[in-house]
């Protein structure tokens, strides 16, 4: 039964990651930058970091860096299996755990994994509040000393799951999706609880800022708010499309 329930959930995840892929497949893709050298795919990367979004845009990250050495933290929640599986279809390493189980163990995982590969999370998984960052991130980017990337992400007024805690975004085919890579935050080694506290919020801003920068830009097709450095679609997003003018 094991045997038959492993093989009926892998070629679940398996064709549940071909589906998406083909749903994202269809979108049209821009990214912007504030440091295009924290992005893995660009000649100009030089180290490490913690690519932090919303839950709700969990299919963005996946099609934006599969491939590139980059391991999520995922829930051990039995519900997470499918995700886990899924996650590794699409050329991401996983760790099991999150701030409320297991999650000692998944922060010593991925101190080991963090030595010689990227890190990603969500900060308000797996069960929210929406948009509310929890401190796991803020205390990992200090005693690894890896900066945190934040990312904003939108589609152009996607449908949403409203009974799902974090109201889930699904794009609309063929609709913009934009990405906004922000800049580096660095926190000191020895900060203290207190200080901890002091950067999550003022992590928690920029990463919100950003997201509705991101979703105001792919609703509108124009960038809003501070200039960035905007870039077409890199390598790692131009096998999902043929890159055009809106």
């Amino acid at each position: 039964m094991k045997l038959t329930s492993g093989w009926i959930g892998g070629s679940f995840s398996l064709g549940t990651s071909i589906a998406v892929r083909a749903w994202m497949k269809t979108l049209r893709f821009q990214i912007s930058y504030y440091d295009q050298s924290h992005d893995p795919v660009n000649a100009s990367y030089t180290t490490p970091g913690i690519y932090i979004f919303w839950h709700e845009y969990i299919p963005f990250m996946f099609y934006l860096r599969g491939h590139n050495d980059v391991a999520m933290l995922l829930s051990q929640h039995r519900d997470a299996e499918t995700l886990a599986r899924a996650t590794r279809f699409v050329g991401f390493g996983t760790i099991r755990g999150s701030t409320s189980r297991g999650g000692i163990t998944a922060l010593r995982k991925m101190f080991r994994q963090g030595k010689s590969m990227n890190l990603t999370m969500t900060p308000d998984g797996p069960r929210g509040p929406r948009r509310e960052l929890a401190a796991g991130c803020v205390y990992l980017a200090s005693r690894l000393q890896l900066p945190l990337i934040p990312l904003g992400l939108g589609y152009d007024r996607p449908w949403r799951i409203r009974r799902a805690w974090d109201r889930f975004a699904v794009p609309r085919p063929g609709s913009r999706a934009r990405a906004i890579m922000g800049p580096g935050i660095r926190i000191p080694a020895k900060a203290d609880r207190d200080d901890l506290e002091t950067y999550r919020r003022q992590v928690e801003v920029v990463l919100n800022q950003l997201t509705v920068a991101a979703e105001q830009w792919a609703e509108t097709g124009q960038a809003v708010g501070q200039p960035f450095v905007a870039s077409r679609a890199p390598r790692g997003l131009q096998w999902m499309r043929n890159p055009s003018e809106d």
